[in-house]
């Protein structure tokens, strides 16, 4: 087992987006290891969690699940099928969290009009508020960088979606709304369009979380150019 010390280290020991996205945790107190060809990234304050990322053979992630995956409120995140197959390997019982979906793309996509990134966030947090209260994104919140939206006729902010805990290669988009008087006109999907282009412009691979049954949303993200990835957390059995 070999740790990793800078993000080129982690960039350079794994291909995965969803590690590759976790490494910026290493500029903010994270830490990171390799066992083999498995990656595991510690990330003190993620997406609201302390996540440990974990990614490559299931032999390689249990070892480094059993080394570095106890803590309090901490959440070892991998990819589903392959935590399936690590729970078997491991020495003492672990049991499933709550399963959700990863999606991300690369290339480049063009931008739509109408929406711009926004110089006040005044309007953002009551139409959250209103149209996705869960949201896990806000003003202010730490990692939380900028936000987009689109107007209606009147000046309305009728859709928004915030970049947030975007890493050096991988932009991360989050805080998805469409005001509910203004649904099934095509705003959501504009508006993913428009912060997608964009943190494929600045970071080559766009990614985002989203509940895995949430068919709608997933649908609008495939339409995008996005590939759907099933991701859970581990938690040791009680």
């Amino acid at each position: 087992m070999r740790r990793l010390r800078t993000t080129a280290e982690v960039q350079d020991a794994s291909n995965d987006p969803l590690i590759r996205w976790a490494a910026q945790a290493l500029s903010s107190g994270g830490a990171a290891w390799t066992h083999g060809n498995a990656v595991a990234v510690h990330a003190p304050s993620l997406t609201r969690r302390r996540r440990l990322v974990l990614s490559g053979p299931a032999e390689g992630v249990a070892s480094l699940l059993a080394a570095h995956g106890r803590g309090v409120e901490l959440r070892p995140l991998l990819e589903r099928p392959l935590a399936m197959e690590v729970a078997e390997l491991m020495p003492s019982p672990w049991q499933e969290d709550k399963p959700f979906g990863w999606m991300d793309r690369t290339g480049t996509l063009d931008l739509p009009p109408e929406a711009n990134w926004l110089d006040s966030t005044d309007d953002v947090t009551p139409l959250l508020r209103e149209a996705n209260p869960n949201s896990w994104a806000w003003p202010n919140e730490a990692g939380v960088h900028r936000w987009a939206g689109i107007h209606d006729n009147d000046n309305k902010l009728v859709a928004t979606a915030a970049e947030a805990w975007s890493s050096t290669d991988v932009g991360f988009m989050m805080g998805v709304a469409v005001h509910p008087s203004h649904t099934n006109q095509g705003l959501g999907q504009r508006i993913c369009q428009f912060v997608t282009s964009a943190l494929l412009t600045l970071h080559g691979t766009c990614a985002l979380f989203v509940e895995n049954n949430n068919a709608p949303a997933i649908a609008v993200y495939r339409k995008l150019g996005f590939a759907y990835r099933d991701v859970t957390t581990l938690l040791p059995a009680a």
